[in-house]
């Protein structure tokens, strides 16, 4: 199970124009797009449960899930992202469409999200029967198969159904309220068992490979295991003073040959030295002439 944001702005495809014209563009739904976040459970031989949308609205009503894939459930809330309230809902949505029971376990994959955190939830889905995984931190781009296969076809196939549907309705402006049409245009096309299975066995899920990814792959993981600096400030308050004697530095101070002067020398030197007077006798004072 993973999220994903649907903006009513898509990204135009790439225009194909005769040589010569310096002008091309493609009409876009607004300048700045409302984000309805998608949830989607696969599993590992190809299969998929109907889509969750939550909307960035206060309250929830049904005429929000008109054109949506049959099957379809959907919440609310001022953000538009998961919470734990939702993501109860969501489990409730897939313990109906998946039928599991303590007699037919299911594993669930999922991020560790706060709102995957859920107390609540994880209550409810234990006494179903599911048993609930999370990946590692900053692991989700190489260990979610919905990231590796899916969504990334899925976005390819919105933006194509976002052009188709701005064709159809000149002068209209795409909404939140468009967006699950939209969706079920595009999953059919992306959700298939090929992609599916292809994010399972990619990210070494099912079947299972330990090996799949190389030791390269590893290498920017050195960069977040470093000790947080409390702990080494701890280590350094943990550790026990020397108290063992310092070895002393025995120092030669005998004059050596061509290096140093004996006192008696300087001092004999400093008196055969002329005096300032000697040097520069005092001037002579000058009488005034009388006239």
């Amino acid at each position: 199970m993973d999220e994903t944001g649907i903006t009513t702005v898509q990204k135009p495809d790439r225009i194909v124009a005769r040589r010569g014209f310096k002008q091309v563009g493609r009409i876009t739904s607004q300048e700045r797009g409302t984000l309805v976040t998608l949830a989607i459970a696969v599993n590992a031989i190809g299969n998929s449960i109907p889509p969750y949308f939550i909307f960035p609205r206060v309250n929830f009503r049904e005429h929000m899930l008109s054109g949506a894939p049959p099957g379809s459930a959907g919440a609310a809330n001022q953000s538009g992202w998961m919470k734990k309230e939702h993501f109860l809902h969501w489990c409730q949505h897939f313990v109906k469409h998946t039928g599991c029971s303590k007699e037919r376990p299911v594993l669930l994959l999922l991020d560790n999200h706060d709102s995957h955190l859920s107390i609540d939830s994880l209550d409810y889905l234990k006494e179903n029967g599911v048993t609930v995984l999370s990946f590692p931190p900053h692991c989700s781009h190489k260990l979610q198969p919905l990231d590796r296969s899916v969504y990334g076809p899925l976005k390819k196939y919105v933006n194509t159904a976002c052009d188709g549907w701005i064709t159809s309705h000149p002068g209209s402006s795409m909404t939140i309220y468009d967006v699950p049409e939209i969706v079920a245009v595009a999953l059919p096309s992306a959700i298939t068992p090929k992609n599916i299975t292809a994010g399972f066995k990619v990210s070494g899920v099912y079947p299972f490979n330990e090996c799949v990814f190389s030791e390269d792959e590893f290498l920017p993981s050195y960069a977040t295991d470093r000790p947080l600096i409390e702990q080494a400030k701890d280590d350094k308050i943990d550790r026990k003073p020397n108290n063992s004697p310092k070895p002393k530095i025995s120092q030669d101070t005998s004059p050596q040959p061509g290096t140093s002067r004996d006192y008696s020398e300087i001092l004999n030197a400093d008196s055969s030295m002329p005096k300032t007077s000697e040097i520069n006798p005092p001037l002579e004072e000058k009488t005034p002439e009388s006239k």
